[in-house]
């Protein structure tokens, strides 16, 4: 027979109110505290989380969508979401969408099901509909590195004009003017790419439509657009890339290709995950301050979820431009 909370309180020698406390986070003696967790880890003990929201209690666990996995930033911002939440005595359970909306969907009603007392929606989250039903339920949700400016929602987002604005300006200095940008369907790349437009137009440079290119954002498809941009007849002489996945995917095309880094082809990415660091040569990229944000995000969650703040907030950080050796002076020959 699977051991209760009656068996707990018994053998800890507290009430039951006290082991209650203790599974919800609430304040209670040290010595109480340790004894009672000592006896549920004797006892196996595992309070039923679907019985704690049945009863109107909360369940601490925490919903969060994010995109893609595969992603090394995404994985990034999924594990110190979850440090914080433990942190902060909450459970996280993850589902990755694949950017799909029919996914966002099921994964939403899924999770509520679970009776999770809250939502992280990451990245470019599509599914507007089911932001707005999250909402008119009273759901706390918070969004993570994306926005829905429609909606009265509290989110925590890198300033992407800013990053793309100062890619471009660090190339243009270098004496670049052919500058392609490979892009996701992404709110977040949109962003960049005004930053990117604003930059060259502030240097009176032209904005040609035809250098920026639109990926799925998987690497496969990042190669594809590469090489594509750099069997035109009018190569580009740098690459931007909305993200560092795409970034090196144009590394390894562009090696394929006989080109050296940053010699004759300047490559910036975004996003300053592990990969910027260990690729040969080191990427220039712009670092996204992913421990504040996600820190933030869980914080502003749980507040929502304790009922401490109802004024929805949105907050927008500085990204930071890294330069490595993936950008160079642009070669006199390759100029416009």
């Amino acid at each position: 027979m699977k051991p209760t909370i009656y068996d707990v309180a018994e053998k800890a020698g507290v009430s039951i109110a006290t082991v209650s406390y203790v599974m919800n986070n609430q304040k209670v003696g040290k010595k109480s505290k340790e004894k009672v967790l000592k006896v549920m880890e004797e006892l196996n003990y595992k309070p039923s989380v679907l019985a704690s929201a049945l009863t109107g209690k909360r369940t601490t666990t925490i919903g969060f969508l994010l995109p893609d996995l595969a992603n090394p930033f995404v994985a990034g911002m999924a594990r110190r979401v979850e440090d914080r939440a433990h942190e902060r005595g909450f459970n996280v359970v993850i589902c990755s969408t694949d950017f799909d909306e029919g996914k966002e969907a099921l994964y939403t009603s899924l999770l509520k099901q679970k009776s999770v007392d809250g939502f992280i929606l990451a990245g470019d989250f599509k599914n507007a509909a089911v932001v707005r039903e999250l909402l008119q339920e009273y759901t706390p949700v918070v969004l993570l590195a994306a926005s829905h400016p429609s909606l009265s929602v509290t989110s925590v987002t890198v300033d992407d004009f800013a990053g793309g604005y100062e890619v471009a300006s660090h190339l243009i200095s270098l004496g670049h003017e052919k500058i392609a940008v490979i892009a996701e369907d992404a709110a977040s790349s949109q962003g960049r790419i005004h930053g990117y437009k604003q930059a060259l137009q502030d240097q009176g440079l032209e904005i040609r439509e035809d250098m920026i290119v639109i990926s799925n954002s998987s690497s496969e498809d990042g190669e594809r657009l590469a090489e594509k941009l750099l069997d035109r007849s009018d190569p580009p002489t740098a690459i931007f890339a909305c993200n560092d996945l795409l970034a090196i995917a144009s590394i390894l095309v562009a090696r394929k290709k006989g080109l050296r880094i940053p010699d004759d082809l300047s490559i910036a990415g975004f996003d300053n995950t592990l990969l910027s660091r260990s690729s040969d040569p080191p990427l220039t990229t712009v670092e996204q301050p992913v421990q504040d944000m996600c820190s933030q995000v869980v914080d502003l969650l749980i507040e929502e979820i304790e009922g401490k703040s109802k004024t929805k907030q949105r907050i927008v950080m500085l990204p930071k431009l890294m330069i490595r050796n993936s950008t160079g002076v642009c070669p006199l020959e390759n100029k416009v």
